[in-house]
């Protein structure tokens, strides 16, 4: 079985598709341009850094929702479901009123492109998401469980470094997505009260079996701050660690018991 590796530049970001496969060269390098497709038809469909993509067409007034591609309607309707699940603290709709779901489009796509390499017989393999990670049921390699979360700072910084390993091998977590503000500054807006969120949290990282799963509550979480650690404590099959700006670091009992499992 040959091991592979395919990095693919999309919606600003890159993902890398990393494992192994025993299909020939050819047919794996369809397979992966294959999976690929998904996530370049939503950066067509909703790239709002596009002025023709119908997400960008809608929030101007030029289109209807019925008139968008489907799944605009269809991200639309788990957009608002996870508004509802998170107590509001997640939101597609930004401080105009339009329609944004960049904070679960990109997730949203890779589990389209994973679902691709599965139909296609690939199993033992995993997808970074421009951070947010992904891990088969099937990974054959021990070291290919183990995920490194990055310290609070951007990677080009003096300090940047790894916080932390998580070792999701015998857990029932397959996906761990982190929000905070260490690339993109203070981005993260938090609906309830209109404005960015700005708290004692730099960075709020979750763990979760499905990879939009983790990314939506990892954005939720941020948005509303350390109040958020309660709350996920609560949600079964979600575990999550904060990260506070004085450097203290809290999480969930369940989060606390992966770490020991690490070890």
């Amino acid at each position: 079985m040959a091991t592979f590796e395919h990095v693919e530049e999309c919606m600003g970001t890159v993902f890398v598709f990393q494992g192994r496969s025993d299909l020939d060269e050819s047919e794996l390098q369809k397979l992966l341009v294959a999976a690929c497709e998904p996530l370049h038809e939503a950066d067509r469909v909703f790239s709002r850094y596009k002025p023709e993509s119908p997400i960008s067409r809608l929030a101007r007034g030029e289109l209807s929702v019925a008139s968008c591609p489907p799944s605009v309607e269809a991200v639309w309707e788990l957009c608002e479901q996870w508004e509802k699940t998170t107590g509001g603290y997640f939101s597609a709709f930004q401080l105009d009123h339009t329609f944004d779901p960049s904070g679960l489009v990109k997730t949203w796509a890779a589990k389209q492109a994973i679902a691709v390499l599965l139909r296609g017989g690939v199993r033992d393999f995993s997808l970074n998401s421009g951070g947010d990670i992904w891990l088969s049921d099937d990974l054959s390699q021990d070291d290919d469980w183990k995920v490194g979360i990055a310290l609070p700072v951007t990677i080009a910084a003096p300090g940047a470094g790894v916080l932390t390993v998580v070792d999701l091998k015998d857990t029932d977590f397959r996906s761990i997505a982190t929000s905070g503000t260490a690339e993109r500054g203070e981005h993260i807006w938090n609906p309830q009260n209109a404005s960015i969120a700005q708290s004692e949290i730099v960075q709020v990282t979750v763990l979760a079996r499905d990879l939009v799963t983790a990314d939506v509550w990892a954005t939720a979480a941020f948005a509303e701050g350390p109040s958020a650690l309660n709350r996920l404590g609560r949600e079964p099959g979600i575990e999550a660690l904060f990260v506070f700006r004085d450097g203290r670091v809290d999480g969930t009992d369940g989060f606390a018991e992966v770490l020991r499992g690490s070890l």
